[in-house]
């Protein structure tokens, strides 16, 4: 993990989920995955969008030509937990496609201009994945 992401993780929990920098002001959660190859527990700082009881997330990775890690992770196994402020809770992954990934995307993008760069400085389509809180036994 990158020395900004360890710093960026251990100021969220320290400050109930707020960081400052260039995450200052952003709804941020923590995204725990395992490595699709190297089965190693890995945690990612994301930038999400509330949609309902959903968290969704965007794979943009700064613009790249590739999905970030984390993303081929929740593809190989989509069950894992996130931190949202104080909270941590089991979430289960979902790729959401076509027109409502469209939508959410440009939701995002108006709130987050930059996540507008970020797909216009790529050729790839930029994943939404949703995070929905698993369901419960007897729920």
């Amino acid at each position: 993990m990158s020395e900004f992401n360890t710093q960026v993780i251990e100021e969220f929990r320290e400050n109930e989920g707020r960081v400052g920098g260039p995450f200052a002001g952003a709804p941020l959660l923590l995204l725990h995955h395992v490595g699709a190859r190297s089965g190693r527990a890995q945690t990612s700082p994301v930038m999400y969008l509330a949609d309902d009881d959903r968290y969704l997330v965007f794979a943009s990775n700064g613009g790249a030509d590739q999905h970030p890690a984390w993303y081929h992770n929740l593809r190989a196994k989509p069950d894992t937990e996130i931190e949202v402020g104080t909270d941590r809770f089991a979430v289960h992954a979902e790729e959401i496609t076509g027109a409502e990934r469209d939508e959410l995307y440009a939701r995002q993008a108006r709130l987050y201009p930059g996540f507008a760069k970020y797909q216009e400085g790529t050729s790839r389509v930029i994943p939404v994945v949703a995070l929905s809180p698993a369901k419960t036994a007897g729920a």
